[in-house]
């Protein structure tokens, strides 16, 4: 199979299992007061008094849970349209924040919070959809490792001369021996695809897009060198 194949099943499988587990959780919840409901009526049934307030409470939290679910399913519903055109003009600070979103559950387990800033104006490129999402979460998955001691990951879009950049900052946990490693051959393969490049600079790691991936005749921009700051 080929690597970047190979590394876009893995991300749709990592995605969609995480998603799946959101889902999962706001069922979960939803059966939990669906139950006490349920209890209420059979106290009703047998002439206990009921208290209102207590089932409006209960009533509001399953739609809320029911709201929850609705918004998954949303994400997951875009996330799967993402790879239905191979190269179409998409907003890179929405498609950050929106992979962002996705990995909440990821980040929330290992303690940290990521946040998204969108830029002043949107910054539209020409690229592959389903692939710059799945270079984003490979950042991401390095980046939730080397956050330092805040627990928070900032995730920072903005435009530079005929490119654009995704940076990644507070990671004070980099290290050389991290680094060394990373971009691995499945990032690598991504960003000869993206025409885009991978750099560490002190705290951040910073992803650069060219604005325009072209055709599969045009060459890709390749930047095989990391600095350490």
């Amino acid at each position: 199979m080929d690597i970047i194949a190979e590394t876009a099943l893995r991300f749709f499988g990592k995605m969609s299992a995480s998603i799946s587990h959101e889902v999962k959780n706001a069922l979960a919840v939803m059966n939990e007061n669906a139950g006490l409901l349920e209890d209420f009526t059979f106290m009703a049934e047998k002439g206990m008094p009921i208290d209102p307030e207590r089932v409006k409470l209960l009533a509001e939290k399953i739609m809320q849970q029911i709201q929850r679910a609705d918004g998954i399913i949303k994400n997951m519903n875009r996330f799967a349209h993402s790879a239905d055109e191979a190269v179409k003009s998409v907003d890179v600070g929405d498609m950050s924040a929106f992979v962002a979103t996705l990995y909440g559950r990821i980040a929330s387990g290992k303690g940290v919070t990521v946040r998204a800033t969108l830029p002043a104006q949107r910054i539209i490129i020409t690229t592959a959809p389903f692939l710059l999402e799945n270079l984003i979460g490979l950042c991401l998955d390095f980046a939730l490792n080397a956050v330092g001691t805040g627990k928070t990951l900032d995730i920072i879009t903005e435009e530079a001369e005929n490119m654009v950049r995704i940076r990644f900052v507070r990671l004070e946990n980099l290290s050389r021996a991290a680094t060394d490693i990373f971009p691995s051959e499945r990032e690598q393969s991504l960003m000869k695809a993206l025409k885009a490049g991978i750099t560490v600079d002190s705290d951040a790691l910073i992803l650069s897009l060219h604005k325009n991936i072209g055709g599969h005749e045009m060459p890709a921009l390749q930047f095989k060198e990391i600095s350490h700051v």
